[in-house]
C-alpha cells in the first residue's frame, strides 16, 4: 500500500513539474513574441523616422529648381540671395576641399599613434594613453572652437596681414577633432590580426619596423579605411567648430587662409535670415540634401569594405 501511495504521490508531483515547466514555457514564448514585435516595431519605426527626413529635406530641396536651374546652383560661384542668386560652389568646394585637409594632417598622426599602442607600448601604458584619447570625443566641439579662434586664428593671422581665418585652422582644429576616432578604429584593426601574421614575418628575419610597414598595416587596411571614412563623417557634419574659425565668407578660397565658407556653416548663418518656402531657404534644404547624401555615400562605402574584409 505505501509503495502503491508513493508511487502515485511520485506521478503527482511530476504531473505537477510538468505543468509548471508547461506555463514557463508558454509564459516564456510569449515573452519572446512581444520582444521580437518590440524590436521590430522599433526598427520599422527608426527607418521610418529616417526616411522621413530623407524625404522632407530633400522635397523642400528639389523645390529650388523651379526658381535656380541645376547648373547655377552646384557651378556658380556667386552667391548673392538678395539679387536671387544662388551659386553654391564655393560652399561644395570648400567643404570638400576642408575635409580631405583634415584627413590628411590627422592620419600620419593616428596611424602612428594606433601602431605605437597596439604593438609598442607596454600594458600599463596602453591601459592610459586610451581613456586618454577617448577623452577628445567628449569634448564639445564649440570647445574646440573656442580654443581655434583664441589661439590658433592670432597665430595664423601673424603671417596673412592680420587675418586668420580661413580653412587651415578649421582643418586644424578638425584634424584633433576626428584623430580619436581614427586612432581608436585602426588600433582596434592592427590588434585584431592573427598573431601568425607577425611571428611569419619575423622568423623570415623582417625587422619590427618591417613586419609592422609592410604585413601589419596592408593587413589591417579595411579597418583603417573604416577608421578614414568615420572622421570624413564627422568633419563633414561638423559646424560649431568650423563656424567659429573658417570666417564664413560666401567665396571662393584662394589660399588656405582666405574667409569662406562651407555647406554647414552657409546653412546655420543663413537660416534664421529665410522665410519658409522662399528660395533661398529652399536653396538651403538642398545644401543639407547634398550633406545627407554624402554622408549616405561615406556609410555605403564603409559596408562595402567590411564585406570585402570579411569575403578575405
Amino acid at each position: 500500500m505505501n509503495s502503491f501511495a508513493d508511487q502515485i504521490t511520485e506521478r503527482v508531483k511530476a504531473e505537477h513539474n510538468d505543468n509548471n515547466a508547461n506555463r514557463w514555457t508558454q509564459a516564456q514564448n510569449v515573452s519572446d513574441r512581444l520582444m521580437r514585435w518590440v524590436f521590430a516595431g522599433s526598427a520599422v519605426l527608426v527607418s521610418i523616422i529616417i526616411f522621413s527626413i530623407i524625404a522632407f529635406v530633400g522635397w523642400k530641396g528639389v523645390r529650388t529648381f523651379a526658381d535656380v536651374s541645376p547648373l547655377e546652383f552646384f557651378f556658380s560661384t556667386d552667391w548673392t540671395p538678395s539679387q536671387n542668386k544662388f551659386g553654391a560652389f564655393p560652399f561644395l568646394y570648400s567643404t570638400i576641399l576642408l575635409t580631405l585637409l583634415s584627413v590628411l594632417m590627422s592620419l600620419p598622426l593616428a596611424l602612428s599613434g594606433a601602431v605605437f599602442m597596439a604593438k609598442i607600448a607596454p600594458a600599463w601604458m596602453r591601459e592610459i594613453l586610451r581613456p586618454a584619447t577617448d577623452l577628445f570625443v567628449g569634448i564639445p566641439s564649440v570647445v574646440y572652437g573656442l580654443v581655434g579662434l583664441t589661439v590658433i586664428v592670432p597665430f595664423l593671422a601673424k603671417f596673412n596681414e592680420g587675418l586668420g581665418y580661413g580653412i587651415l585652422p578649421a582643418a586644424i582644429i578638425l584634424a584633433i577633432m576626428i584623430l580619436p576616432t581614427i586612432l581608436s578604429i585602426s588600433e582596434d584593426a592592427i590588434r585584431a590580426l592573427p598573431g601568425r601574421l607577425e611571428e611569419a614575418s619575423l622568423a623570415l628575419g623582417a625587422t619590427r619596423w618591417q613586419t609592422i610597414w609592410k604585413v601589419l598595416l596592408p593587413a589591417a587596411r579595411p579597418g583603417i579605411l573604416t577608421g578614414v571614412i568615420l572622421g570624413m563623417g564627422r568633419a563633414i557634419g561638423e559646424t560649431m567648430a568650423v563656424f567659429m574659425v573658417i570666417g564664413n565668407s560666401p567665396q571662393m578660397p584662394k589660399s588656405l587662409l582666405d574667409s569662406t565658407t562651407v555647406l554647414t556653416t552657409a546653412i546655420v548663418k543663413d537660416m534664421g535670415n529665410t522665410h519658409y518656402g522662399s528660395t533661398w531657404n529652399n536653396a538651403l534644404f538642398l545644401m543639407a540634401l547634398m550633406l545627407l547624401l554624402i554622408s549616405l555615400f561615406l556609410i555605403v562605402v564603409i559596408r562595402i569594405v567590411a564585406k570585402r574584409s570579411e569575403l578575405k
